[in-house]
């Protein structure tokens, strides 16, 4: 393993979140085919078969991330209890990564409850952000899934999602939201994410 790919696999370890290509490029100073060779053989190096962690390519990103298999012992630890959605949380976050740029209101009208509570809980674990303001009356601020979604739920990016009808065989208890969002929607597949980033003007409110 030559300088370059210590460095960069080193870089991966070390950041916080994943660590895009391009940012990448920008620390080395290269273009995104020099680099892309090295990130192939990270994969090869630290493929999730052999070791207790491996390269996963995700939120735009890459990260090394521990096999899911060996959450029994990685949970030894810490004593913190880990974080476990609601039902009404997990039913707001489903609604809002196919629906995405979404509002209060829409939640709420699909949901049939006031949603928030859990809106609020949501922003403040960093797994929803605001995208902007809707342009009727009132300016409802819109929401969309953050980047911690996509990397706690190891997701490359938001066409990674499941479609609906897998995402109802994975967790029958949302069969209410999937059958609501099927209504709404002219298919089941995961919305792409270019559809939404630029809707709308971003906001720090």
């Amino acid at each position: 393993m030559d300088e370059r790919c210590r460095a960069v696999a080193a870089l991966i370890f070390a950041a916080e979140h994943s660590m895009s290509l391009d940012r990448l490029c920008q620390l080395f100073d290269c273009s995104r085919s020099e680099l892309r060779p090295v990130i192939a053989q990270l994969q090869e190096l630290y493929p999730i078969q052999v070791g207790g962690f491996y390269l996963a390519e995700v939120a735009g990103g890459y990260q090394f991330r521990t096999d899911p298999d060996l959450a029994p012992w990685l949970s030894k630890l810490s004593r913190d209890r880990p974080f476990r959605f609601s039902q009404a949380a997990l039913e707001t976050l489903a609604m809002i990564a196919y629906r995405q740029p979404v509002t209060r209101g829409e939640i709420e009208y699909l949901r049939g409850v006031d949603s928030g509570g859990v809106l609020k809980t949501l922003l403040d674990k960093g797994f929803l952000r605001i995208l902007g303001k809707k342009d009727v009356p009132g300016r409802p601020l819109m929401y969309g899934t953050s980047k911690h979604f996509l990397e706690f739920f190891g997701l490359k990016d938001l066409s990674a999602l499941p479609t609906l009808k897998e995402f109802s065989a994975l967790e029958p208890t949302l069969d209410p939201v999937v059958a609501a969002e099927s209504a709404t929607m002219t298919d089941d597949r995961p919305v792409p994410s270019h559809q939404f980033t630029n809707e709308v003007e971003p906001t720090t409110e």
